[in-house]
């Protein structure tokens, strides 16, 4: 019930802000928010000292698809190593649909990336939703369940889920940060990666059932 709940909720959260960015209604706050991460002297400086941006630009690398497949080999290749093949492939199947979905999704709205200040990274598809966070959320959260399965204590499962979150949160905080992402773009990419991660757990769970079902 709380991944389908996970799942409405992302999916209504990501419609929202899809509807109002269409009625152009999101301008206004986009910016006021954006703005906030910004020197108030020169808004193409962010605020703080010059290690926090170069350790924004290293955080926001890792939603970026060298790390994220280059983590999902590591992760599928050691399941498929210790022959636990439906792990690999879920983990593959979930990340790559996801990372499609992003796709497909940035060249139907064709948001343009944010005007208002210089990149401090190099960008080349389009703003919404943002593919950073929509991908390292699924990513995270579907790395995240398949641990939790091996784990028995509820403290382990909780700190997992919760680093997990953690990191789809920092990255999507840093492409706002560098520049190259407008708020919504970060908060619709964290409600339907949360939304398709706990879709992709719903159906191995009720694939899972179904088996179970059918062996007795």
């Amino acid at each position: 019930m709380a991944l389908f709940a996970i799942v409405t909720l992302g999916v209504y959260a990501f419609i929202e802000i899809a509807d109002e960015l269409a009625e152009g209604e999101l301008r206004k706050i986009d910016e006021n928010l954006f703005l906030i991460l910004r020197s108030a002297g020169d808004s193409n400086v962010p605020i703080g000292p010059a290690w926090l941006q170069e350790t924004a630009v290293e955080i926001t690398a890792i939603g970026g698809y060298p790390l994220i497949v280059l983590t999902l080999a590591a992760v599928a290749g050691f399941f498929i190593v210790t022959r636990r093949y439906g792990a690999a492939v879920y983990a593959v199947l979930s990340v790559g649909t996801g990372a499609l979905l992003s796709q497909t999704l940035k060249n139907y709205y064709g948001r343009p990336r944010p005007d208002l200040v210089d990149h401090l990274d190099t960008v080349h598809t389009m703003s919404f939703p943002s593919g950073h966070a929509l991908v390292t959320t699924v990513t995270y959260l579907t790395l995240a369940s398949i641990v939790v399965g091996f784990l028995d204590d509820r403290r382990a499962r909780i700190y997992v889920l919760c680093f997990a979150v953690f990191v789809a949160v920092i990255v999507g905080v840093s492409r706002v940060y560098v520049g190259v992402h407008w708020p919504s773009d970060v908060a619709a990419g964290w409600a339907l990666g949360a939304a398709w991660a706990s879709l992709s757990w719903l159906i191995v769970h009720f694939i899972g059932r179904k088996k179970s079902g059918a062996s007795v």
